[in-house]
C-alpha cells in the first residue's frame, strides 16, 4: 500500500482492524496476563503481561508513531505520567530548561518531585535565542518547550531551539497538547520527543484521562520502554480504545474547533473591553510569523483579560454555555483561570512576572455554533461589568 495521506492514517494508521477476525475496529484486550505455550514462549513472541504490553495499547502506541513521524509511541495513564516517564530517562545533577509559561503540571514535578533527586530546572523565555543559548550549561541536558505555551500561547521557533540545544548536546522535547499532530510535527522540525495529554484533543470528548510520548530514534524508544515497564504507569485498554476513537476524528474537530476559535479571537481582538488577548492566528500575536512556518494554523486555545470595570467573578458565574472547568480540548467549550486553576502550583510571583496574571481568562473553543458562543461570550462580559 502507498503511503497514507494525513486524514486517512487517523482512521487506519498504526494498527488497523484485528487480522484474526476481521473486525474493523481494534478489540479492547481486557486481560492482565497472557497464556504461554511453554517456558519463554511467548504468543506471537511478544504478548505476556499487560503492563508490558497489550494488543489494544500496542495499536494506539503504534497510531501515535506514525502521526508524528517518530519511531515508537508510549501510552501512559496520564499527561502527567508521560512526562513523569520522559524525566526518568535523566540523571540526577542534571539541569532541564523549560519554557517560561509551561503548564502548571510540568512545572510542579520538576519543582515537589524531581527536585529531591537533584534534577533541577529553570524558567526561561525560548522565544529569546540569544539569551536561551547562553543557558546551556554543561549540565543542561534538555528543553521542554510548548509551542504554543499553556496559557499565554508564545510560540517558540521548535527548529531554531532544536538546532541550539543538539549544538550543545541537549534533547529537545515539545508538548504538543495544543497543537496535535494534525496542526503541528516537533519531530519534523528537529524535535526528540513528543509529549501529549491525550485526555484533550486527541481524545476530544472529556471522557478519558490519557498521556502519550513519542521519540525519533531506537536509542530513547529502548530507553523509553524501560521506564515504562518498569514505573508501570501505563494506559488500561479501555482508556487506549476509546483513544483510538477519538484520534479517528481529530482531522474533522479540528476543523471546526479552529474556526470557532478564529472567529471569536476576531470579535474579542475588536472589543474595546477585552484590554488583551492572546491568540495565534491573529497578524497582531507576537510570534504569529513563527507559528505560520511550523504550525498549520492557531489552533483553538485563546486566552484573553477583560478591561478595567469587569469582574471576572461575575464573568465566571454569568456564562451559561461555555463551562468553568479544567481541561481543554473537548468537544464543549470550556474557560478556565489559570491563576488559580491550571497554574496554581507555580509562585505567584513568578506568575506575574512572565504574564499570568489574577485576570487572566483560558478559553478552550469547542465545537459548538459558534454564534451561540459568541452570543455567551458577549453577554457574560455585559454582566461582568462594574
Amino acid at each position: 500500500m502507498c503511503k497514507q495521506k494525513f486524514n486517512t492514517a487517523l482512521i487506519h494508521g498504526g494498527i488497523d482492524g484485528d487480522s484474526r477476525t476481521g473486525a474493523v475496529n481494534v478489540p479492547i484486550y481486557q486481560t492482565s496476563t497472557f497464556k504461554q505455550d511453554g517456558l519463554g514462549e511467548l504468543r506471537e513472541g511478544i504478548w505476556e503481561y499487560s503492563r508490558t504490553g497489550n494488543p489494544t495499547r500496542a495499536a494506539l502506541e503504534a497510531l501515535i508513531a506514525q502521526l508524528e513521524g517518530g519511531e515508537a509511541g508510549f501510552a501512559f495513564a496520564s499527561g502527567m505520567a508521560a512526562i513523569t516517564a520522559v524525566l526518568s530517562l535523566f540523571q540526577s545533577n542534571v539541569k532541564i530548561l523549560l519554557s517560561s509559561n509551561v503548564y502548571g503540571g510540568t512545572f510542579r514535578v520538576l519543582d515537589k518531585v524531581f527536585s529531591r533527586f537533584n534534577l533541577t530546572y529553570s524558567l526561561e523565555d525560548t522565544t529569546d535565542l540569544a539569551a536561551l543559548e547562553k543557558e546551556f550549561t554543561p549540565n543542561v541536558k534538555a528543553i521542554i518547550i510548548e509551542s504554543p505555551a499553556n496559557p499565554l500561547l508564545t510560540i517558540t521557533d521548535i527548529r531554531a531551539v532544536a538546532e541550539i540545544a543538539h549544538r550543545h548536546g541537549a534533547l529537545v522535547i515539545v508538548d504538543n497538547t495544543f497543537m496535535t499532530p494534525y496542526l503541528q510535527q516537533p519531530l519534523a522540525l528537529g524535535a526528540d520527543i513528543v509529549v501529549h495529554s491525550a485526555t484533550k484533543y486527541l481524545g476530544g470528548h472529556s471522557d478519558l484521562v490519557a498521556g502519550l510520548a513519542v521519540v525519533k530514534t531506537r536509542e530513547l524508544a529502548d530507553k523509553l520502554a524501560f521506564v515504562q515497564n518498569s514505573t508501570g504507569a501505563v494506559l488500561g485498554p479501555q482508556d487506549a480504545f476509546l483513544l483510538i476513537r477519538g484520534i479517528k476524528t481529530l482531522a474533522v474537530r479540528l476543523d471546526r474547533h479552529v474556526e470557532n476559535a478564529a472567529y471569536l479571537a476576531d470579535w474579542l481582538a475588536g472589543n474595546l473591553e477585552v484590554k488583551k488577548i492572546y491568540y495565534p492566528g491573529l497578524t497582531s500575536h507576537i510570534g504569529y510569523e513563527i507559528n505560520q512556518q511550523q504550525a498549520k494554523n492557531g489552533g483553538a486555545m485563546i486566552s484573553f483579560e477583560l478591561a478595567e470595570g469587569h469582574d471576572i467573578r461575575k464573568f465566571f458565574k454569568s456564562l451559561q454555555l461555555i463551562a468553568l472547568a479544567e481541561s481543554l480540548g473537548g468537544v464543549e467549550s470550556l474557560v478556565c483561570h489559570p491563576a488559580t486553576m491550571t497554574h496554581a502550583a507555580i509562585p505567584r510571583e513568578t506568575r506575574e512576572k512572565i504574564g499570568i496574571t489574577d485576570n487572566l481568562i483560558r478559553l478552550s473553543v469547542g465545537i459548538e455554533d459558534k454564534a451561540d458562543l459568541l452570543a455567551d461570550l458577549k453577554q457574560a462580559i455585559e454582566e461582568s461589568r462594574i
